[in-house]
């Protein structure tokens, strides 16, 4: 089965930092400031951005909820101290809890959304508060298949791994020496308890980066897609999940612009 090009990790690397040192040039800004999940994807992101301006002019943001999982919490620590940054501990548990007080049934996708918009209202005060940008820490696959909250953690000054599939993440992290625990652990927003992304997704990243390789970078059909050995109803799934959620990667529609939904 075809699969995505193999990087070249150190190359890649020096192209991503040289993206960052452009983007904070192009402001005329010298800090960045980011979500710290205790994750494999904000962990590189912190990472490349020490490599690229020096720690320093990095602050990560460790924004627990009162029922976030401690070791995330842990995690984003460890990684931050790992890399010489200093992390901010800022707990969201009071921007978000009288919302959810007031409305006793509000399921758990409702209040990951609470969550997930508090903590980039949180980002984009800090970086105010410190003249910085926000590193925004989502990747390819999670981008292709919506799997991102607007306003949330799909909002960032700029995006430096929106170009790479999750395996490709995981190749850097482990090329800039990412902490083991990290690299090994599941991937979770940590939005509910015993929330993982491959469990709320309904397919493995494993999956998803190869049916979407197989799409938007070669052009395959579903049939053909499937073809290549893999289930046709996980090819379905991941197809129609991103074709639900292309309102999310689009220009928002207005008259001025003539753009339309396309749902």
């Amino acid at each position: 089965m075809r699969r995505g090009p193999e990087l070249d990790c150190e190359r890649e690397c020096a192209r991503i930092e040289e993206f960052i040192r452009g983007c904070l040039a192009a402001a005329g800004l010298r800090h960045v400031v980011l979500g710290m999940s205790g994750g494999l994807d904000s962990a590189l992101v912190a990472a490349l951005c020490t490599r690229a301006i020096g720690a320093e002019n990095v602050r990560p943001l460790v924004m627990p909820y009162r029922t976030s999982n401690p070791e995330s919490e842990a995690h984003a620590m460890a990684q931050s101290r790992a890399l010489g940054l200093e992390p901010l501990r800022l707990e969201i548990t009071d921007i978000v809890q009288p919302f959810i007080d007031r409305e006793p049934g509000i399921s758990d996708r409702r209040k990951g959304n609470l969550m997930a918009r508090s903590r980039m209202m949180t980002w984009f005060d800090q970086a105010m508060a410190w003249n910085a940008l926000v590193a925004g820490t989502s990747n390819r696959t999670e981008y292709l298949l919506g799997y991102f909250t607007i306003y949330g953690d799909g909002a960032a000054s700029f995006e430096p791994l929106w170009h790479l599939y999750k395996a490709q993440v995981r190749a850097l992290s482990r090329h800039v020496g990412i902490l083991e625990e990290i690299l090994h652990k599941a991937p979770s927003a940590d939005l509910w308890a015993g929330q993982t992304d491959e469990g709320e997704l309904g397919f493995t990243y494993a999956e998803a980066d190869a049916i979407l390789y197989l799409a938007t970078e070669c052009g395959l059909s579903p049939e053909a897609i499937a073809a290549e050995g893999l289930d046709p109803g996980v090819v379905a799934a991941i197809l129609g999940r991103m074709r639900a959620t292309e309102f999310k990667r689009l220009p928002m529609p207005s008259l001025s612009t003539k753009k339309r939904c396309t749902l």
